[in-house]
Parts: structure tokens; C-alpha cells; sequence
């Protein structure tokens, strides 16, 4: 009896001590927390998005990159994860406090986020307490140009997608036989937005492409009403559009092409929302048609085929598409890092991860494989066309599986 009153001490010590060093903000670099967050297994990861606000639906989509890996992971001899999901709300700060609050709870990794913005704020909380970020989706380039030790991104950056989109365009115009000559360049002004803007004035003059772009034109994603951005882009006369969006904006905008009778050559998406399920299946017939220019799946790897058979059970009629391929690839680089480290430790697993080299994956690409600053700069972007309520692969050439329907179809002649 007295063995057991002594051990039922020890544990609540040890608990009081745990509380005491998360509310003092101890760094999860010192020894001693480090030692007592690594004891016992599985790895508890604590997985950000954003389930409400804004950007439910993707974050929701990305949710069933969760929900699917356990079993692929476990085919594949990898451990078993615990996962702790958080709502990052689509806000900044509130990603922030989860990150903190998920670290306090003794999570000993974080995967996040989807949104640049809410990604940036939980890479700087993960750095700051020591636990390693394996970042799903975020574009933004500066994530990665902080020096960090914590923070690794298998996703490309901004500047690697525009690159990515160049070249991918200039293969589709040759399939086609087709070539716009100007473009009108509409994107949001949030974080991602704004990245491949700059990426686009930067990277544009070193492509030699065939168009010129004839106007620029930014917009609040969560603007209601984009008649007088699209009456302005109309006007260019343009030949193809060239936007950036999300998912509530792009079936905002092709509604307002419907309404103002006006249908581009081609739409030319580097970014989400013209490729979603909700997207699709919101608009029918008049979701055909646009290109996005996105980090994709090789429909050749066998790990695809595993992945979309995955999907296909637990959420019949859902396309895989970005959302669950790098949701479930980051998980896939927590358990490969968990399994050659060993331990639970943030510091070995992180030193897993520096050193990972994962060539049986999803993504386009060789594989998966960090750089000096935690990025992986040989994944590459696919080019994908809705065709039917399906989404095809029209490039690069390595991963494709069809050829381009172009012009875009009247949207006044689908009824």
C-alpha cells in the first residue's frame, strides 16, 4: 500500500513539474524537458488546420489526408502516430495559440498549416520551443529563409511554383497548338497571393514566355462581389486569365464570368480553388475547362494508386488532389523521421528529418528530401485540367496522363 501511495506521488511530481515548466515557457531544448517529453511512444503529433472560418473547406479536405494515412503508413512499416488535431480558425493568431497550446499538451511534432500567414506564425512558435514543423501546404518563400533548425517544408515555394507553371505552360501551348498573347494576372491579396506576384514580376522576364501580361488586378479573398474586378479584366481584351485564388473566390469569379458573357481562351491557375471537389461539384458543367498549375501526384508512382484506393473508400467520388497528397506526405516524413530516429526526441527527430530521403511517395518529383534550410527543392508542380468533373495530368511530360482540351469551352453553349 505505502509502494503504491509513493508511486501515485511520483506521478503527480512529475505531472506538477511537466505544468510548471510549460507555463513558465521553458524551452523544449533543455534537458531535462526534453528527456520527459520523449519517454514512452507512439509520437504525438498535433496536426493545425483550418476547420473553420475562411478556408474550412480546404482545411476540412486536408482533413482526410489525415484520416487515411494511419492505415497506408502501417502497409508501408512505419509506426504508428498519434495525431491531435487543432483548428487554427483561418487565423493568424489563433494558429499561433493552438501551436503554443498543442506544445504545452506535449506534442512532439506539429504539421501545418495550409495558409502562408497562419503557417509563418506556427514556424515561429515551433522554432522558438524546440518542436519540429513538417509544413503541409504554404508557398510563401520567407518560411524557409529564416535560418530555422525546426521547420521543414516538403511543398514548393512560391518562386518554384511560377517556374514550375512557366514551363508547364509552354509544353500545353506546344500539345495544343495554341498560344495566348496577353493574359490579365488577378490574385488575392493575402500572404500566398502576394508571394506569387512577386514571384511572377521576378521569374516572368526569365521564361522568354509568348504572352504579356496587359493588367494586374488584386482582390480581399473574401470579397462577396468581384463584378467590377472581372468588368476591368474584361476589358483588357485579353486573351487568357491568369489568376491565384481560393476556393470561394475562384466559383465567385466564374460566376461573374458567366454573368458578364466572357470566356478567356484558357484559365491559368497557380494556386487552389479551380481544382477542388466543392469547386466541381458546386458549378457542374461550368467547372470544366481551367488549368491549375499546383503541386500534384504522378499518377505513375505506386504509392499514388495506394493513396487514391484509400480516398476512394473512405470518401467516395472525392478526387485526390494537393490538399490530401502533402497533408498525407508530411505525415509520411513524421513517421519515417520517428521510425530511423528511434525516439521521441524533437531533436533527433528533427535530425531525422535534415536527413531524410523518402523515393517512395506521391508527389512529382524524386522524392522527398530536405536542403540546408529545410526545404525540398526537387518536388515539381503538375498541370491539371477539370475535363468532366475529373481532374488529368497535362504536364510535365514524365507525369502526364492527357492532353489539353483547349480553347476553353463557351460557357454560354453548356447550358
Amino acid at each position: 500500500m505505502k509502494t503504491k501511495s509513493r508511486s501515485n506521488a511520483a506521478r503527480a511530481t512529475r505531472r506538477t513539474f511537466t505544468a510548471g515548466l510549460g507555463a513558465a515557457g521553458f524551452i523544449a531544448s533543455a534537458a531535462p524537458f526534453s528527456i520527459l517529453r520523449a519517454q514512452g511512444g507512439p509520437l504525438k503529433v498535433g496536426v493545425l488546420l483550418p476547420r473553420s472560418g475562411l478556408q474550412a473547406g480546404i482545411g476540412q479536405d486536408c482533413q482526410r489526408g489525415v484520416a487515411i494515412a494511419p492505415a497506408i503508413l502501417k502497409s508501408l512499416g512505419l509506426p504508428d502516430l498519434a495525431i491531435v488535431n487543432g483548428d487554427t480558425e483561418s487565423n493568424v493568431d489563433t494558429a499561433r495559440a493552438r501551436a503554443e497550446q498543442l506544445i504545452n499538451d506535449g506534442v512532439q511534432l506539429l504539421v501545418g498549416a495550409f495558409d502562408s500567414g497562419q503557417t509563418t506564425a506556427i514556424a515561429q512558435v515551433a522554432e522558438q520551443k524546440g518542436i519540429p514543423l513538417v509544413i503541409n501546404i504554404a508557398g510563401a518563400p520567407q518560411i524557409t529563409e529564416q535560418g530555422y533548425k525546426f521547420v521543414f517544408r516538403n511543398f514548393p515555394t512560391g518562386p518554384m511554383i511560377v517556374g514550375d507553371a512557366f514551363d508547364n505552360q509552354k509544353e500545353i501551348f506546344a500539345a495544343a497548338g495554341a498560344t495566348p498573347k496577353t493574359v490579365v494576372f488577378m490574385h488575392i491579396n493575402d500572404t500566398y497571393g502576394t508571394s506569387i506576384a512577386g514571384a511572377v514580376d521576378h521569374v516572368l522576364p526569365k521564361f522568354d514566355m509568348p504572352y504579356t501580361i496587359a493588367e494586374k488586378i488584386s482582390y480581399d479573398p473574401a470579397a462577396r462581389d468581384l463584378s467590377v474586378e472581372v468588368a476591368k479584366a474584361k476589358a483588357t481584351n485579353a486573351d487568357a486569365l491568369l489568376v491565384v485564388s481560393r476556393l470561394n473566390d475562384a466559383m465567385l469569379l466564374t460566376r461573374e464570368l458567366v454573368k458578364q458573357r466572357w470566356t478567356p481562351q484558357a484559365i491559368l491557375s497557380m494556386g487552389p480553388g479551380w481544382y477542388e471537389d466543392q469547386y466541381i461539384k458546386t458549378l457542374g458543367k461550368l467547372s470544366d475547362g481551367p488549368i491549375s498549375f499546383v503541386p500534384w501526384y504522378d499518377p505513375h508512382k505506386k504509392l499514388t494508386g495506394v493513396l487514391e484506393a484509400a480516398l476512394a473508400k473512405a470518401d467516395p467520388g472525392v478526387n485526390l488532389n494537393t490538399n490530401h497528397i502533402f497533408t498525407f506526405e508530411a505525415l509520411l516524413v513524421a513517421a519515417d523521421a520517428y521510425k530511423r530516429a528511434g525516439s521521441t526526441d524533437p531533436k533527433a527527430l528533427a535530425e531525422a528529418i535534415r536527413t531524410a530521403n523518402i523515393t517512395d511517395n506521391v508527389s512529382i518529383g524524386p522524392g522527398i528530401s530536405f536542403n540546408a534550410k529545410g526545404q525540398n527543392d526537387k518536388v515539381k508542380d503538375g498541370a491539371i485540367q477539370n475535363i468532366g468533373g475529373k481532374l488529368v495530368t497535362l504536364a510535365p511530360k514524365e507525369a502526364a496522363n492527357a492532353k489539353p482540351e483547349w480553347p476553353l469551352p463557351s460557357y454560354q453553349s453548356r447550358g
